[in-house]
């Protein structure tokens, strides 16, 4: 019987993390020397670096203030320090005031222009990091349950094994954890077009299922209104090569890594699930900012498959690669952590390779390294909806 526990983290809030990060974040471009300096000095903490910031309104602000607040205030952070200009739009005053007020914990606030320029403000925000990983050090893992669980999932770089492999091995650890209580995000809603239908079937509620067709007619207007088709960047030249051929094709296997069960809700990006249970977040299909999202909406663990090959990863959130062929696999066993080209070769069934996973997931919720947090990817990335100003 596969582990209904893993070992994890009890946050003040009440929620689990998987990790046990001191993370440096700015809040506007101009702060990411700040952070990324400061992490140099203050060995052990991590940070992330972006464009964003500034030149922004609106529901494109709105959005990026939330992904900042839920980002620092994912479980697997034990502090946060804040870092910004002082005259951003991206107010790091705010985004600092807004992961304490959700998370209890400890947060530090450094703006670079109260600080006295850019060296003063690596020494803060080092200074700050510094006690905070003392204090870190000090928490150990307690046996939780797996009903604790936000988990994400996601393909990049799929093939014509993806939908036929990783992905429903994938559906069948996302059908166990429901099972066990815990919550499953389905995400890039662009790589659902054409699947939409079997998603709104599962709907527990006739709202739900609208909010199904909703996002996906939001979506297709939206590709439309550019002039252009997306068919020249979705399916990508990769998954082309790869073997697939329409964006219907690449969705229909792409919603395998949803499983079976009922879908409970469709939240917006960057937002924490309601309710326990299959849930889908409205992102793009863009694989670091639906990553991001992801993460910034609670997520503790990643499972991503691909049939290509990719490297990336988080900087706060563990993200285990599922490659759907043997032969990517073993060409990239730097980047790859479980090959389901098993079930493609015929020697092992989409439940033994799920169950396989499972326990995988089980022990990098428990502190087993990914290959990419070994290799130390960070990906970071905003996903924007408005213009620049």
């Amino acid at each position: 019987m596969q582990p209904d526990h893993f070992l994890g983290y009890r946050r003040p809030a009440g929620d689990v993390g998987v990790r046990n990060h001191v993370l440096l974040l700015p809040t506007i471009t101009c702060a990411n020397q700040v952070a990324a300096s400061a992490a140099t000095l203050a060995r052990g903490a991590v940070f992330v670096t972006h464009q964003h910031g500034c030149g922004q309104t609106g529901r494109d602000l709105e959005q990026t203030m939330r992904t900042f607040i839920g980002y620092g205030s994912n479980p697997n952070v034990y502090g946060v320090v804040v870092c910004g200009l002082g005259c951003e739009a991206a107010s790091a005053r705010i985004v600092a005031e807004g992961i304490a007020r959700r998370g209890g914990k400890p947060v530090e606030l450094v703006l670079i222009q109260e600080s006295g320029g850019t060296l003063r403000a690596i020494e803060d925000a080092a200074r700050a990091a510094a006690w905070m990983l003392q204090d870190a050090s000090e928490l150990v893992r307690e046996q939780v349950p797996v009903s604790e669980l936000v988990l994400g999932t996601e393909c990049g770089g799929s093939d014509a094994c993806s939908g036929i492999s990783a992905n429903p091995a994938v559906g069948s650890v996302a059908d166990r954890l429901v099972d066990a209580g815990g919550t499953v995000l389905l995400a890039e809603t662009t790589e659902l077009i054409g699947a939409e239908h079997l998603l709104a079937e599962r709907a527990a509620r006739p709202e739900v299922a609208q909010r199904v067709y909703e996002v996906i007619e939001r979506y297709e207007r939206e590709i439309l209104a550019t002039g252009y088709d997306m068919r020249g960047g979705n399916p990508s030249p990769g998954n082309m090569a790869g073997g697939l051929t329409t964006i219907e094709e690449k969705s229909l296997g792409a919603a395998h890594k949803a499983g079976t069960r009922p879908l409970m809700d469709v939240i917006p990006y960057a937002t924490r699930p309601k309710t326990r249970g299959l849930v889908w977040m409205d992102t793009p299909g863009h694989d670091i900012e639906q990553l991001t999202g992801m993460v910034a909406g609670g997520a503790q663990v990643v499972l991503f498959t691909t049939g290509r090959g990719t490297p990336t990863g988080c900087c706060i959130a563990p993200v285990l690669k599922i490659a759907t062929n043997t032969a990517t696999f073993e060409r990239l066993r730097d980047n790859t952590d479980v090959d389901a080209g098993a079930i493609v070769a015929g020697t092992a069934s989409v439940e033994e390779v799920g169950e396989r996973l499972y326990g995988e997931l089980v022990r990098t919720c428990s502190g087993r390294l990914t290959r990419a947090e070994v290799l130390g990817h960070q990906e970071f990335g905003l996903w924007r909806i408005g213009p620049t100003l």
